[in-house]
């Protein structure tokens, strides 16, 4: 047996509640995985409040990451006792995912955890490192260099956005942090960024093309908030776009595209290939330094992640919230 959160929706409504299960009730796949932490997304939050359309079969275990160790292996590549890590592949939307004390997945989702990197520790990065780790990544390949100007984060107390102001200032980068709860300017100061602007300055209506300000930026916000960045951004500078804490729609002209030369570059961390995945992993064990990830986030038992999903909702959660289902 085995506890974990469960998805339900039937004629009594939608409703998530922390269930023991059999481990004959895991979906298919070949690698049976005993979970030492997970975390709770905004994707995750979304899925047990019900406030997204993410959950596409019920019951479901939601939980789009763990980090954990292999007890059974039908892969060539995973044997018991190796160490692993799993972010994305519709899991906890579409297969049972890392809310719980066991998964059962395909072992081609899998890649191993990274040898400086605890269980715990890469569940403090989880998908919102990874994902902005992807993010730098992206503006990189663009051809983003340190020294040229001040590149903007969006969404700045969430964990995408902690994590690319973290990264991009230990890369030598001026970061600007845009965040609606300037009460915690000290704390995006202490990431990295050299200054922090309100979030209202990008997140009404603005014009198709304004004064230019930023070389580059992450934006997990979506919406008039990723318009305005683009109608900002510097004259060949690009918008790594990762997220829709706003909005899904784009209110924007094509102005910053064709008279300017900006670049829109989407991201996403779902379906990415395994050589993308290992490459960004490898830069979060080489790039992330200092105490960042006791900084970033704070741990929770399984127990209060329903709730604590309420709240991530509400905007109410700085940085991470690491789940450990084993307490």
């Amino acid at each position: 047996m085995f506890k974990g959160i469960v998805i339900e929706k039937d004629a009594e409504g939608y409703r998530a509640s922390v269930q023991e299960m059999d481990e004959t009730h895991l979906p298919a796949g070949d690698v049976t995985v005993r979970i030492e932490y997970s975390t709770l997304n905004y994707k995750d939050a979304l899925a047990i409040t019900g406030k997204g359309p993410v959950v596409r079969s019920f019951p479901m275990v939601p939980g789009i990451d763990f980090a954990g160790v292999v007890e059974q292996s039908d892969h060539l590549e995973f044997k018991p006792g190796d160490r692993v890590v799993l972010n994305g592949w519709g899991v906890g939307e579409a297969h049972w995912g890392g809310l719980a004390q066991r998964a059962r997945i395909r072992g081609d989702w899998l890649i191993p955890l990274p040898e400086r990197f605890s269980a715990k520790q890469a569940m403090a990065i989880g998908t919102a490192g990874y994902t902005a780790m992807l993010c730098v990544m992206a503006l990189e390949r663009h051809g983003l260099t340190a020294g040229a100007g001040p590149v903007l984060v969006t969404g700045a107390n969430g964990g995408v956005g902690s994590f690319a102001i973290a990264l991009l200032a230990n890369l030598g980068y001026q970061v600007v942090a845009s965040t609606g709860r300037p009460n915690e300017s000290e704390y995006l100061r202490r990431l990295g960024a050299t200054e922090v602007i309100d979030r209202k300055e990008l997140s009404e209506p603005g014009k198709p093309m304004q004064k230019e300000k930023w070389l580059a930026a992450v934006d997990s916000v979506g919406s008039h908030t990723l318009a305005n960045v683009c109608a900002q951004t510097r004259y060949g500078g690009a918008v790594a776009a990762c997220g829709m804490a706003q909005g899904l729609d784009f209110p924007a002209s094509v102005a910053p595209f064709i008279l300017r030369g900006v670049a829109l570059l989407g991201v996403d961390s779902v379906m990415r290939p395994k050589a993308d995945r290992l490459a960004a992993w490898e830069r979060l064990a080489r790039d992330l330094r200092g105490p960042i990830l006791e900084d970033i986030a704070g741990e929770i038992p399984l127990g209060q992640a329903i709730d604590a999903a309420g709240k991530l909702m509400r905007g109410e959660v700085r940085g991470r919230l690491i789940v450990n289902p084993n307490v």
